[in-house]
């Protein structure tokens, strides 16, 4: 179909939207109900979508009716629709105000302000070393942490800074794409994560064909010594670009791309061992706050003595720090912390099946469901609108509900809907999840009607050839719809 046809079939769709807002309340038009599916038939039954698998389901929670339903007991790629059972399974595992805790021990001799031996790091997922969370500063929690051991008497340190190992299984979930592991958004995970698990690196090619780079935050790691080279670089005269060679998984870290003389590219990128880059920005911190660090590796085994624990915020105050920007490793985080707490074992598989006896606990079918991972990267992670819905209705009626609600994006104002639904009563009003991987495309959530009631709905689209977004589109004016939408008899 041409674009001009796709066009053509969305206005289609968005009459019948405004047709549907007509007859509610009208004599001789039909139930408002009706309307409400006709306009929602429309909207996903033109030939734009005649190859794409659709599941759509809206509940009125407090009066437990359903109001539309289109393959809701059906299999879905969920994306990051996925982090509303995340978020969900966390709040009713860990509860509202867990706390995300990392232990320090010291280990060897501390004589005169001098410490020789060992300081180990015992991490458990806490996702809030990084700038997103500290106002734009990845450091500022490591120099809180350098202070902590400035005032237990530590001016120097000789030795070895190690990390623990709570989180048993590889860093990477199962099912992710392996050609996007270079990418901020597909970053491992570990215990001990850094800025979110990835970096800022800016690469410039000044007017004399010299490549600069800046990295931030910059602890040193990875060191780009080397790493970054002009493979093709020519004369001003007769070229203006630069060729530099993609991150590999393993080895040196290369980029392969064109560059404009005088311009910049900023690309975000993954660290390649988490727990890596975390000591280096502790080690920087250190430094920081003077106190001298000898790095001297030993395979001596050392007493360790607890000497503070640092804690993150309580985790109802961290969920808008994963579903807002949808930031796919706190869910994974979420993950593993749950199953860590909840089996012993901070594994991607034992969280899951916490989460799975979870969502039968709250009604899901055990046939609803397949998860691999947290985030839903994974694309063998699968959820029926009916098990979506599940869990919507299950926040909604648990005390931590106004923490699950303020955490979701919202229409208009932010989040990954900031600049979708502006202008209609759905901004400010739905508060709802986007997912969004190749051939998925979810938003699923919660909406106030005309009459101030609040809906439930799930919109899952898999496996479409028309632009994404048309699914965006009607995705909204399903959203919008429901914002106008009203029983009331004029």
């Amino acid at each position: 179909m041409t674009g001009t046809s796709l066009r053509s079939a969305y206005c289609v769709a968005a009459l019948s939207v405004v047709a549907g807002c007509a007859t509610v309340g009208g004599r001789g038009g039909g139930s408002p109900r009706a309307s409400l599916r006709a306009s929602i038939d429309s909207m996903v039954g033109t030939a734009a979508f005649r190859n794409a698998h659709w599941g759509i389901l809206i509940v009125d929670v407090e009066r437990g009716d359903t109001l539309y339903s289109r393959n809701a007991g059906k299999l879905f790629m969920p994306a990051s629709n996925m982090k509303l059972v995340t978020a969900a399974a966390a709040l009713a595992q860990l509860g509202a105000d867990y706390r995300f805790r990392t232990v320090f021990s010291i280990g060897g001799e501390l004589r005169d302000g001098t410490l020789t031996g060992l300081i180990a790091v015992d991490g458990r997922g806490d996702p809030t070393m990084s700038a997103a969370a500290h106002g734009g500063d990845a450091l500022a929690p490591f120099r809180d942490i350098a202070d902590s051991l400035t005032a237990r008497g530590v001016k120097h340190f000789v030795g070895e800074i190690r990390a623990g190992h709570q989180f048993r299984d590889p860093a990477y979930g199962f099912g992710w794409s392996w050609d996007d592991l270079a990418d901020d958004y597909s970053a491992g995970v570990a215990e001990l994560m850094f800025n979110e698990g990835s970096f800022r690196l800016i690469i410039g090619l000044d007017s004399a064909g010299h490549i600069e780079t800046t990295v931030t935050p910059n602890v040193g790691y990875p060191s780009l010594a080397g790493g970054i080279s002009a493979l093709d670089a020519r004369d001003s005269a007769r070229v203006e670009h630069v060729h530099v060679a993609p991150l590999a998984l393993t080895g040196p870290m290369q980029y392969e791309g064109a560059m404009m003389r005088g311009r910049r590219d900023t690309l975000d990128v993954a660290f390649p061992d988490q727990r890596r880059a975390y000591l280096a920005a502790l080690e920087m911190a250190l430094r920081a706050r003077g106190i001298s660090v000898v790095p001297r590796e030993s395979r001596a085994t050392y007493p360790l003595h607890e000497i503070f624990t640092y804690q993150s915020g309580a985790l109802a105050e961290l969920l808008p720090l994963m579903q807002k920007p949808s930031q796919n490793q706190i869910a994974e985080m979420f993950l593993r912390t749950i199953a860590l707490e909840r089996t012993g074992v901070g594994a991607a598989d034992s969280g899951a099946a916490v989460i799975a006896r979870q969502l039968v606990q709250w009604g899901a079918s055990p046939d609803g469901y397949v998860l691999r991972d947290g985030s839903g990267l994974s694309r063998y992670d699968y959820l029926s609108p009916e098990t979506i819905a599940r869990v919507l209705t299950a926040m909604r009626r648990h005390p931590a509900f106004p923490a699950y609600y303020a955490a979701l994006p919202i229409a208009g104002v932010d989040g990954t809907i900031r600049n979708r639904m502006k202008g209609t009563p759905a901004q400010g009003n739905v508060h709802a999840k986007t997912g969004f991987v190749a051939q998925a495309r979810s938003l699923s959530g919660y909406v106030t009607t005309a009459d101030g009631r609040m809906l439930l709905f799930v919109a899952l689209c898999n496996n479409w050839t028309a632009p994404v977004r048309d699914v965006e589109r009607v995705q909204d004016a399903l959203a919008i719809r429901l914002a106008t939408f009203s029983e009331r008899r004029r």
